[in-house]
């Protein structure tokens, strides 16, 4: 045997041992309808965020038309219109010149001494899409972080998004931690009360500005459960945005509670606010409600504690979604299945008959039209079974029900190359070249048309895995990757094969 044949040999049973190796250290991840597991839509208030943001926006036009000296009654939201009324009419042109320029992304009318303002139609669409951008993401995050792998977060229509998660041993738990916005706020703390009136009788006329009242968290104090009320100031010093880091631990009591780190950014504010308020509290708001509203007992930069009545599980569920970051906007569960394993079995089972039959018959048809050429092809058609999973255990791909359809699939496309490179070697023997000639020339014929149509498979599978859902996308990555190792064991393994088989023969019985 020649020594380049010895070395592509040597090559290839590397890399059949590799794939050995990783098939069996790397399990293939299986889908939510092969394992069973829990599938949810939801629905993002998208009208949630429109509206937040025309609030911002509305202080800051209030803000900028002050700065520059241009007197306002007041700036209101009016059916999802931002509604400008000015002091000084003769002000108008003014003022409408200044929104333009620093709010471009606003569509304004002037009309006497008011103004109005509202997103464009283009805008109005890009905060759309973001927040479902954003969510998807931060959902995506927050199950990764959980440690449910392989789960399949995609958008489904303009507002909502289908998460499916495969194995999932605990739904309700799931259902919070995906469903939960986690808004993170810390907020200086003006005044406290045991209830709501309480807190509002002393304040007949009205509460300051810039204020609003939060509910706290109930707490047990001496086996009495009591609940406080929390006058806080409305900007808060900083977000969760600024977050760095969150991780579960126990407090000082020994109680679970939730140690934060902040970013460079957030500690500096953090530092400077904390060295102001030495001896009052900041409140720890998640979803406008008071967790803890800690003493500030010294300036604290970059660390703080969460404490409160947590259960070790909703301490480390809480860091989790903190890491993850806040949702967009809020989300509402409209449709949620759990899927119970037998059905996973079934599907299994069933086609992993399928396959066993399909490439039985597969190989019975080869070899009886092939003789020796179609043996070697059932050979290469097995090696592309075993590259085909190794490749999939190393990329990570969850296998669902189509994905073994594909698999399925992708033996005949790769029986199909090896017909193709067979028929043109036939064509070139009855031309009368001798047999180590015809090999040579029938794949160098076969080359263009099998790339030709593996390349169409692959523009297919990118489609589908770019627009499809799970199981589409699962089907296509099968499809993908099936087709890749198909014209590698087409063109190299059955070439390889054949080369040792024929050695220097000019003419072999039963070759094709």
């Amino acid at each position: 045997m020649k020594t380049e044949l010895k070395l592509k040999l040597l090559g290839v049973f590397a890399i059949l041992v590799a794939s050995i190796y990783v098939i069996f250290s790397k399990p293939v991840k299986l889908g939510l309808d092969l394992q069973g597991g829990m599938s949810i839509v939801l629905q993002v208030d998208v009208d949630h965020v429109i509206k937040t943001q025309y609030k911002q926006i509305a202080q800051d036009i209030k803000n900028k038309l002050q700065e520059n000296h241009i007197d306002v009654i007041s700036v209101k939201l009016k059916d999802n219109k931002i509604v400008v009324s000015l002091l000084d009419p003769q002000l108008g042109e003014k003022a409408l010149k200044i929104i333009k320029e620093n709010f471009p992304q606003l569509e304004v009318e002037l009309s006497g001494d008011t103004i109005v303002a509202y997103f464009s139609q283009w805008e109005l669409e890009r905060i759309k899409k973001l927040t479902i951008q954003q969510a998807v993401e931060t959902i995506r995050n927050r199950i990764d972080e959980f440690g449910t792998l392989n789960a399949n977060v995609s958008k489904l229509g303009e507002r909502r998004i289908l998460v499916e998660i495969p194995g999932v041993v605990d739904p309700e738990r799931a259902k919070a931690i995906i469903g939960k916005t986690a808004q993170l706020e810390l907020l200086e703390v003006i005044d406290t009360a045991f209830s709501k009136e309480e807190l509002l009788k002393r304040y007949p006329e009205g509460l300051p500005p810039n204020t609003r009242i939060l509910e706290g968290v109930p707490e047990k104090v001496n086996g009495t459960v009591v609940k406080e009320w929390f006058l806080v100031k409305d900007a808060p010093i900083v977000t969760g945005s600024q977050l760095k880091d969150a991780r579960a631990t126990v407090d000082n009591r020994g109680k679970p509670a939730v140690n934060f780190e902040l970013t460079d950014e957030g500690a500096s504010i953090f530092g400077e606010a904390t060295a102001k308020l030495i001896g009052k509290r900041i409140a720890i708001v998640l979803d406008n409600k008071v967790v803890s509203a800690p003493v500030v007992r010294s300036r604290i930069s970059k660390t703080g504690q969460i404490t409160g009545e947590f259960t070790p599980e909703e301490a480390a569920d809480l860091a989790v979604i903190l890491r993850a970051g806040a949702l967009p906007a809020p989300v509402e569960i409209l449709e949620e299945r759990v899927i119970g394993p037998t059905l996973g079995k079934d599907s299994i089972d069933k086609t992993l008959k399928a396959g066993i039959v399909a490439l039985i018959l597969v190989g019975l048809f080869m070899i009886w039209r092939y003789a020796i050429s179609g043996f070697i092809s059932v050979m290469a058609l097995i090696f592309n079974g075993i590259l085909l999973w190794a490749a999939m255990a190393f990329l990570e791909v969850t296998l669902t029900l189509p994905g073994i359809a594909g698999i399925i699939l992708n033996i005949g496309m790769a029986v199909d190359a090896n017909v193709i490179i067979f028929e043109r070697i036939k064509e070139e023997l009855k031309r009368g070249k001798t047999l180590r000639v015809a090999v040579e020339e029938g794949f160098k014929r076969a080359w263009d048309a099998i790339l030709d149509a593996q390349i169409t498979t692959l523009i297919a599978a990118f489609v589908l895995f770019q627009f499809g859902t799970g199981p589409l996308k699962g089907f296509a990555a099968t499809l993908s990757i099936g087709t890749i190792t198909s014209i590698f064991t087409a063109l190299f393994i059955t070439k390889l094969f054949l080369d040792i088989v024929l050695g220097g023969k000019k003419s072999l019985k039963y070759a094709f």
